[in-house]
């Protein structure tokens, strides 16, 4: 393990992670670290990019000849397929890519691991998907992710809420076509019926939002998660602690995605790699 930050140079390759708003990410330092313990020469940045100048932003960093990959956050998880050359299996299933890297013949591939890291973040805190009850809000590009992640990992049901009752109806006949046993419903509260309720909203991001989703008919021993990671209680977490509730924080599903990002970037022990050797799954 190398010790300290590499100094940045001329030969040091470029990472940024976009979003808008982008002070509440907690990427660069986690990424940084990674790197670091790789050996990498290699650092990345956090961007503010608003959704009207997404395509401006992308057309100058792919133009940027030292820049090898980028992170993507809020609000750009789906527009972000426009301007992508292919995707790999998860980004093809979920509609939304959460990273995107530059391949050796110039093309840029997309590929979304919310899903994947967080059912490893849960599975990491010692919670097991299969065969629970699921309640989720917000259908949008994590939501999406998680829900397929925690279909593909076992659970039993899963009860899908958004505000976009278009949207929320798509991802529901998604899930069905994908994987028939699994229960799918739309609408309706958090009740008695789930073993596990997950806010995959920014609802809680700024203060004085509302609660995502009421949380008074839980079970006392349902758990209740948010992957939002700043602030890292938010008001869902903080009221369902409250009530007894054990709770499950946004940065688990960042800091267990963050490996699978970094090797999607190609970056292996002590250098960095080319990235023409794909993950096991992805199409190239």
């Amino acid at each position: 393990m190398t010790s300290g930050n590499p100094p940045i140079a001329g030969d040091t390759r470029l990472f940024a992670i976009i979003g808008d708003p982008i002070a509440q990410a907690k990427s660069p330092a986690l990424f940084n670290r990674l790197f670091t313990e790789l050996g990498a020469n290699a650092v990345l940045v956090p961007l503010q990019v608003p959704a009207a100048q997404l395509s401006v932003a992308i057309a100058g960093l792919k133009a940027l000849a030292n820049l090898d990959g980028i992170v993507v956050t809020v609000p750009h998880k789906v527009a972000i397929l426009e301007h992508l050359d292919l995707l790999g299996d998860h980004a093809q299933a979920v509609g939304a890519a959460n990273c995107m890297r530059r391949l050796p013949d110039g093309r840029w591939q997309g590929e979304m691991y919310d899903g994947a890291g967080f059912v490893a973040g849960l599975q990491a805190q010692g919670i097991q998907c299969a065969d629970q009850r699921v309640f989720l809000t917000g259908c949008g590009g994590a939501g999406k992710a998680v829900a397929h992640a925690l279909a593909g990992a076992g659970i039993a049901a899963i009860q899908l809420v958004d505000s976009d009752p278009q949207r929320q109806h798509e991802l529901a006949q998604q899930l069905r076509a994908i994987h028939p046993p699994l229960q799918v419903s739309e609408g309706g509260p958090a009740n008695t019926d789930h073993d596990l309720a997950i806010n995959c909203t920014p609802c809680g991001m700024a203060e004085g939002d509302p609660l995502p989703f009421p949380i008074y008919a839980l079970r006392p021993d349902a758990i209740v998660a948010d992957l939002i990671m700043k602030p890292e209680r938010t008001p869902l977490l903080l009221a369902a602690e409250a009530r007894g509730h054990r709770i499950h924080l946004g940065r688990h599903l960042l800091e267990n995605q963050a490996a699978l990002v970094t090797r999607f970037f190609g970056l292996q022990s002590s250098h960095l790699a080319t990235v023409t050797t794909p993950i096991p799954g992805e199409n190239t």
